[in-house]
């Protein structure tokens, strides 16, 4: 599987835990409010501050916390940071291309950390533009293929506007258009079906597989950026095969 589906999986499971939940409450608050700082505060008048507070209801956050998020934003409560969004980019083990999307009151503190973490695991920092050409921005909905008939989520997916429904070695993942992502999430949720996740993000165009040992630095790499309090998010373009996964968790 892919290093966007495979990872996203990975980290969804993660975040059962107490203290990576807490880390999730707080990269969605920043979301939240940079949105509606950025948009205003109607949620359904700004698709960036929509699909924010989709993600923290499905991490299940409190009400409170989302409404105190929004207005932090807008100005009707004090206490928002200055916040700046700043994207690295560099490789990981065997090549692999990674995007690191951060949110951070302080530049210079986060890029020595970013540097840090890529060169402690087998990687090292590039230059803009290194690697952002080999992603694109998508819609990623991910089945377990024990919980939906394959020929009912192409039927249901593709009807709503899916651009693909992918096939893995235990899930499918279906591929919508940024802003067709909502649309077709409205019609699974309709037809209740049961995803492992839904998000937006950066899919990679083309993959690297890796041996067991580069995998496991490659996830070593991955963990400790999402570890870090500035990370929103963490994409790359690894592959590694099923097997190789069940071993090393």
């Amino acid at each position: 599987m892919s290093g966007h589906s495979k990872w996203s999986t990975i980290k969804h499971k993660k975040g059962a835990a107490d203290e990576k939940r807490g880390r999730i409450f707080t990269r969605i608050t920043k979301e939240i409010t940079l949105a509606a700082r950025i948009g205003g505060g109607d949620v359904e008048g700004n698709s960036r501050l929509r699909q924010a507070v989709a993600a923290a209801k499905t991490e299940n956050m409190p009400k409170d916390n989302i409404e105190k998020a929004i207005k932090k934003g807008t100005g009707e409560l004090e206490g928002a940071a200055a916040y700046e969004e700043i994207v690295y980019e560099g490789y990981g083990p065997r090549g692999v291309a990674v995007l690191v999307e951060v949110m951070t009151d302080n530049r210079n503190r986060t890029v020595a950390e970013i540097r840090h973490i890529f060169s402690k695991h087998g990687g090292n920092l590039g230059e803009n533009g290194c690697v952002a050409w080999m992603f694109e921005k998508k819609g990623s909905i991910i089945f377990s293929k024990d919980d939906i008939d394959e020929d009912l989520l192409m039927e249901l997916a593709l009807e709503a506007g899916a651009e693909d429904v992918v096939e893995q070695e235990s899930e499918y993942e279906v591929i919508t258009g940024p802003d067709t992502f909502e649309d077709v999430r409205s019609a699974l949720d309709k037809a209740e079906t049961r995803y492992i996740l839904a998000e937006i993000g950066m899919i990679p165009q083309n993959t690297v597989k890796l041996e067991e040992n580069q995998a496991n630095q490659m996830l070593k790499l991955m963990e400790k950026m999402e570890d870090n309090d500035d990370v929103q998010n963490v994409y790359a373009n690894f592959d590694i095969p099923d097997d190789v996964m069940e071993r090393l968790s």
